[in-house]
This record gives C-alpha cells, sequence and structure tokens, in this order.
C-alpha cells in the first residue's frame, strides 16, 4: 500500500509531508500497518482518523445546501409533478427527488408563491398529506422544462461534491493483507508464488496487467478480488454540472447496502431520522467488467439527445473500486487506441470528460484498472505504456498438485465422489503422455460432459475412467 492512505491524510491537511515520512519509515522498520504507524507517533487521534475514514454526507435541510439552485430544483419538482398527472403530495415528490420533506416543503412554497402549483385537498394538517395541483401555468413551466431535459427522478448533487466525496472513498486507502488475499481467493486453487504477487498488486490501488494462456484464471482472479475489498462508499444517483444531468448510479454495477431501517419506513420519517443525504446510495465497492464488445465511446459520457442528459461511462462507473478489461486485445478497436484513453489517468491519477458542448471538467480517476488478456503484451502494445502499468503478473498453467485440487473440488461441489486413481489415470493419458498443458478450467469443463453424458442415460454422475474417456473424445479436437 506504501503512502496511499497517508497522501490521503496529507491532502486533507490532517498531517504534514514530513510526518508522513517519519510514519513511513517507522513503518518499513517495524511492519504492520501504516495507519498503526502514524497513531502511535501522535499525529493524529483515532477519533480523527476514524472520521476521515467513516465520513458521513450531511442531510441537506434547505435548498441552499443542495447546492443546486432554486429554479433547477423548481423545474424538476414540476416535471416530477406532471408525470404524477400534475397532482402530487409533498411526501411523493420527497420520494421522488430523493431530497428530505424540508427541501421540498419549500419547493413547494416557492411554486404556491409563484402561482404554479395550488392545493387540491386538504384532509388533515399534515403538509405530507396534502394533495396538490398544477396550476395552468405550471404545466406550461414543466412542458417548457422537459424542452430543456426530460430527466426526472433524484436530485442530482452538484460535480465539487461528487469529486470531494471520490478522493474521501480512495481505494488506495485501504490496508490490504495476506489474510484478505487468502479470504477473497480462497474458492480458487493458487500456488503461493502468484498469492504473494497477487496481494502487493491489489494493495496498492493501482494499474495490473494480468496475462497468461486461457483458461488460467486471470478473470477469475480479477472478480475474486474485486469482490473481496472490503468497505463501503457513496454513490450518487446523478450529477449536475453546469445545469447538465449526468445519470450514474447503475442498479447493475452497484449494489446498495440497506440500513437497518427500510426505506419504506424512512419514506415516512425522512424529515428528522434520516443518516445520510438521500441523493447518495451506500453501496458496496462496484466491480465492473467488460471484454470485447468495449469501445472507445463507451468510456465517454453518453449524450442522449431525445432526452437531453447523459450517462455515465462504464469505467467511471467503477469509481472507487475495480475496473477489469478482459480479454484485453479482442475488442473492435486497435489496443494502443483503447489504452491511449488511460494514458493521462493512469499517470496523473485524473480524468477529463467532456460534455456535448465541448466542455472538459476534471474528476479523480481512482479505481484499480486490470487490464487481463491470453496475448502476449509485447504485441499489444509498446514498454512505453507497459512502464505505466504498476504491476505485470503472469498467471501460468496449473501444477499437478493444482490440477488435482481443482478437480477434487469440482467433483465435491457436483456431489460426484472424487477417486485418486482416476485423476491419475487423467493426467497420465491425456495431459502427460500427449503433452498437453494443464488448464485450470479443465476439470470444470470434463465434468460438465460427464455430467451431460449421466443425464442423457438417465444415471447418476460418476467420475470414473469410462466417463472421463467418453468427456475427453467430446471436449479435445484431434487433428
Amino acid at each position: 500500500m506504501a503512502k496511499s492512505i497517508g497522501e490521503l491524510l496529507v491532502r486533507e491537511g490532517l498531517i504534514s509531508e514530513a510526518q508522513l515520512e517519519q510514519a513511513v519509515a517507522q513503518f518499513r522498520r517495524d511492519g504492520g500497518r501504516l495507519v498503526n504507524a502514524i497513531l502511535s507517533l501522535g499525529f493524529i487521534t483515532e477519533e480523527q482518523l476514524d472520521q476521515f475514514l467513516h465520513f458521513n454526507l450531511p442531510v441537506p435541510l434547505k435548498i441552499v445546501d443542495t447546492g443546486l439552485s432554486e429554479v433547477f430544483l423548481v423545474d424538476l419538482l414540476l416535471k416530477a409533478a406532471y408525470l404524477e398527472a400534475g397532482t402530487f403530495t409533498l411526501q411523493r415528490m420527497s420520494q421522488v427527488l430523493s431530497l428530505p420533506f424540508s427541501v421540498v416543503e419549500e419547493l413547494i412554497e416557492l411554486v404556491r408563491t409563484d402561482h404554479l402549483a395550488a392545493i387540491r385537498t386538504s384532509s388533515s394538517y399534515t403538509s405530507s398529506t396534502q394533495v396538490l395541483e398544477l396550476t395552468q401555468r405550471g404545466r406550461e413551466r414543466a412542458e417548457a422544462a422537459f424542452k430543456i431535459s426530460l430527466y426526472v427522478g433524484a436530485a442530482p448533487v452538484p460535480l465539487d461534491d461528487y469529486a470531494f466525496v471520490l478522493s474521501r472513498q480512495s481505494v488506495r486507502q485501504i490496508e490490504l493483507d495476506k489474510e484478505w488475499i487468502d479470504s477473497s481467493l480462497r474458492h480458487l486453487v493458487i500456488g503461493d508464488k502468484l498469492l504473494r504477487q497477487l496481494g502487493p498488486a491489489f494493495a496498492s490501488g493501482r494499474s495490473i496487467f494480468l496475462y497468461g494462456p486461457p483458461g488460467t484464471g486471470k478473470t477469475s482472479i480479477a472478480e475474486g478480488l474485486g469482490k473481496g475489498i472490503p468497505g463501503e462508499v457513496f454513490i450518487p444517483q446523478a450529477i449536475e454540472i453546469s445545469g447538465q444531468i449526468i445519470r450514474f448510479f447503475d442498479p447493475a454495477i452497484h449494489t446498495p447496502i440497506e440500513d437497518k431501517k427500510s426505506r419504506d419506513d424512512a419514506s415516512l420519517d425522512l424529515r428528522m431520522n434520516l443518516t445520510y443525504d438521500p441523493r447518495w446510495k451506500k453501496c458496496h465497492r462496484p466491480v465492473v467488467m467488460v471484454g470485447g464488445e468495449l469501445t472507445l465511446d463507451m468510456l465517454e459520457l453518453r449524450y442522449d439527445y431525445s432526452s437531453k442528459f447523459y450517462e455515465a461511462p462504464v469505467h467511471m462507473k467503477a469509481g472507487n473500486g475495480v475496473f477489469i478489461l478482459d480479454d484485453f486485445g479482442r475488442q473492435r478497436i486497435e489496443p494502443r487506441q483503447l489504452l491511449n484513453r488511460w494514458i493521462i489517468p493512469l499517470e496523473r491519477g485524473v480524468d477529463y470528460p467532456s460534455l456535448h458542448t465541448g466542455m472538459k471538467f476534471e474528476i479523480p480517476f481512482d479505481q484499480i484498472t486490470v487490464f487481463s488478456t491470453n496475448l502476449n503484451p509485447l504485441d499489444l502494445v509498446d514498454e512505453a505504456f507497459l512502464r505505466r502499468i504498476r504491476h505485470k503478473i503472469h498467471v501460468q498453467y496449473q501444477t499437478e498438485a493444482e490440477f488435482k485440487e481443482i478437480l477434487r473440488r469440482v467433483c465435491h461441489k457436483q456431489n460426484v465422489h472424487y477417486d485418486s486413481e482416476v485423476a491419475e489415470y487423467l493426467l497420465s493419458n491425456y495431459y502427460l503422455k500427449q503433452n498437453r498443458p494443464l488448464v485450470g478450467s479443465h476439470p470444470r469443463d470434463l465434468m460438465e460432459h460427464i455430467i451431460d453424458q449421466a443425464h442423457f442415460l438417465q444415471q447418476p454422475p460418476t467420475f470414473t475412467k469410462e466417463a472421463i474417456d467418453s468427456a475427453v473424445a467430446n471436449y479435445f479436437v484431434e487433428l
């Protein structure tokens, strides 16, 4: 991890550069964790460190607290009300816009003052249940707002707020150790040498190049370590920049962590009991994997000219997490073109997306970027680019012991009795004698053939020499 978390503490002004160097010296001398060295030297208190690592997002109580303009939020509320057939309640608008009651109350007061809406029914003294209705003037303004953008949903967070939170949640602040990597990859069979390479690579929070022959587990390793990274992060539902909206939260990528209090209960009590700004969702650190389908335009903001708002690019959604580029070199574009897109982000730790108007803006580039390929790296990129990738790890074919262990685990998973003599028969006749490499994915594939054969014969699958002979005959291509 080196100085990663220390650099973040320096940037926030909690410690000085000199104090960091002193802590790093002690850390390298005594081992353990860098944060423990910083604490033991008395540069910060445990309370300060805890507040830094587990910061919260204050709940906005007024319009001014949101960082958005009154006009922007009024238009968003009017559009949401328009889609509710023109009638709405404070509670419903609070849910749709992901804003506390107090902010929505202020917005409703504005639209009533401007005669954009009026109370339709008021069966109680509770403002949250009052039914309001857009006036003709309110409908006309909503229709005008739709011409600017069709976006209706959670109120966005300002770009500066997003960039600040992204920096505070940096994936580089996590201190990972051997126990973590052993736990994250315990479902895989991996040799000690490879484990010793993978641990420091992921703990660095930097870029990684996994290369080697197909079927050796590169993708499974990257995904397993990505999903094993601890911690939670705040993900904005949408981001606002210069009046433009970028839809960000993606349920296919971001997995929310539900609070003890259910969302339904919380929505009834948004005035007082929110624990953080509801425009954000607390999620597990994201893991994004793309393969041969990746194109350059997928790495840029996507503007929909009909809806008039943006969708965040796929790698941006991996912020504070892991982005895996699988099957690198098999995309429909030249590898060098693709990698040129990453040179500045990898070197400087910042990215520069641009709006369709040509306006560029800066955001932190904070993710572990994993390039995985079956091809020779030197055939894909030059040495100048490889220097920018911190860790290059060669994932090789499995050893005999590893291959047998994978085979044993596959049998156990499928409730098939494992026979060590049959395993020896498989290795001797179909691998060693034929000089075939021991590919880690083969045991799973061969077992699937055995199961298919057994299902066809309406028999339970068995791990026998006869079953192996049949599976091999259907699996390998013999010339």
